[in-house]
C-alpha cells in the first residue's frame, strides 16, 4: 500500500475510535444524568464532582434547585399546617355558641310571647341557622382548597344522583310552587357520591331558588366521549352574559338576585368540588330564557385511564 493510503486507513481508524469515544462519553453522561435524576426522586441527592465540567456544574445547579424546592415545600406544608389548625379552631369554636342560639331562640318562641316578639325570635333563628350554613360551607370550602379533605371519585351510578338531588330540594321547590324533575338515567360515571351530591344539589338549589312560581327545573344526564354530562334546566330569568364569567366566584351574587336569600357560596363549591374529580362545571343562559348549568363528571377515574392506555399500548407492540 502506498503511503497515502496507510494515512486515510489511520485516518479512519482514527475517526471510529473517535466516534466510539464520543459515544461512550456520551452514554456515560446519561448514565450520570439519570442517576442524579434517581437519587433526585428518591431525595438523596448529593454533590459528589467538583471540578470545572459541565456535568458538574450542572450537579451544581440540580442540588441548588432542589434545595430551593425543599425549602418552598416545607414552607407550604407549614401554611396547610397552619390553616387546617385555624379551620379545626373556628370549626369547633363556633359550633357551641350557634348552638346556643338556636336553642335559646326555640326556647323563647315556645314561651308566652307577644306576636311582635314571637316575630323577633323567629328573625333570631332564621340569622342563626343562616350564621350556621355560613361556617359549615366556609369550613367546607378551607378543607377542600387546603388539601385537608379530598372527594375521592370512583365508578358509581348517575341515576341516584340525580333522583336524590331532585328530592332533596322537592320541599323547597313545592313552597316556591315549581317543579322539579329528574329524568331516569343508565349509566355510571367516576365521582364521589357524597361530595358529588353536595355540588349537584347546590347547582339544583339556585335553580329553585330563583326560578319563579310556575316554572320548572329539569335535571338530566347524557354520555359524552370522556364524561358523563349533567345539566340542570330553569326557566328562571336567566344570566347577564356580563356576569357569567363570575358566578362561580366565592361570594359573587348578581345585580338581578342580589335580594334573594343566599351567600353566594354554593355554586363556588361545586366547581371546586368537581375540579377536584378531574371534572368542570358551565353555564348557558340567556336573560329571559333561563340557564342550563352542565357539570361534567370523568366517566372514567385518572388510574383507570392510564392502565387502559397501558393495556392498549401492550397489545399494539
Amino acid at each position: 500500500m502506498t503511503p497515502l493510503t496507510w494515512c486515510a486507513l489511520a485516518l479512519a481508524a482514527a475517526g471510529v475510535g473517535f466516534g466510539v469515544w464520543q459515544r461512550q462519553a456520551r452514554r456515560r453522561t446519561l448514565r450520570r444524568m439519570n442517576q442524579m435524576l434517581e437519587q433526585a426522586i428518591a431525595g438523596g441527592f448529593t454533590e459528589d464532582t467538583f471540578d470545572e465540567s459541565e456535568l458538574s456544574a450542572l450537579e451544581s445547579r440540580l442540588a441548588r434547585f432542589l434545595r430551593g424546592s425543599a425549602s418552598a415545600q416545607k414552607a407550604v406544608e407549614e401554611e396547610q399546617a397552619a390553616v387546617k389548625t385555624l379551620v379545626a379552631d373556628i370549626s369547633h369554636q363556633t359550633r357551641t355558641p350557634i348552638a346556643n342560639l338556636l336553642l335559646y331562640a326555640s326556647l323563647l318562641s315556645e314561651s308566652g310571647l307577644s306576636p311582635r316578639q314571637r316575630e323577633q325570635a323567629q328573625a333570631l333563628t332564621v340569622q342563626a341557622e343562616k350564621l350556621s350554613f355560613l361556617i359549615q360551607t366556609l369550613v367546607k370550602a378551607s378543607r377542600l382548597e387546603a388539601g385537608i379533605v379530598a372527594p375521592l371519585p370512583a365508578p358509581n351510578p348517575v341515576g341516584p344522583l340525580l333522583a336524590g338531588a331532585a328530592e332533596q330540594e322537592e320541599r323547597a321547590a313545592r313552597a316556591r310552587q315549581v317543579t322539579i324533575t329528574a329524568a331516569p338515567f343508565q349509566g355510571t360515571a367516576a365521582f364521589d357520591p357524597r361530595w358529588t351530591g353536595e355540588a349537584l344539589g347546590n347547582v339544583v338549589n339556585n335553580a329553585v331558588k330563583y326560578t319563579p312560581a310556575g316554572g320548572t327545573v329539569t335535571i338530566s344526564a347524557q354520555m359524552l366521549d370522556s364524561f358523563c354530562r349533567v345539566d340542570v334546566a330553569d326557566t328562571g330569568p336567566g344570566i347577564p352574559e356580563s356576569e357569567q364569567g363570575e358566578i362561580f366566584n366565592r361570594f359573587f351574587r348578581g345585580r338581578e338576585v342580589s335580594a334573594a336569600e343566599g351567600l353566594g357560596l354554593g355554586l363556588y363549591l361545586a366547581r371546586e368540588i368537581l375540579n377536584r374529580q378531574g371534572g368542570y362545571i358551565k353555564v348557558a343562559s340567556r336573560p329571559g330564557e333561563g340557564s342550563v348549568f352542565s357539570l361534567y363528571l370523568p366517566r372514567e377515574t385518572p388510574g383507570a385511564e392510564a392502565e387502559k392506555a397501558g393495556q392498549e399500548e401492550m397489545l399494539s407492540d
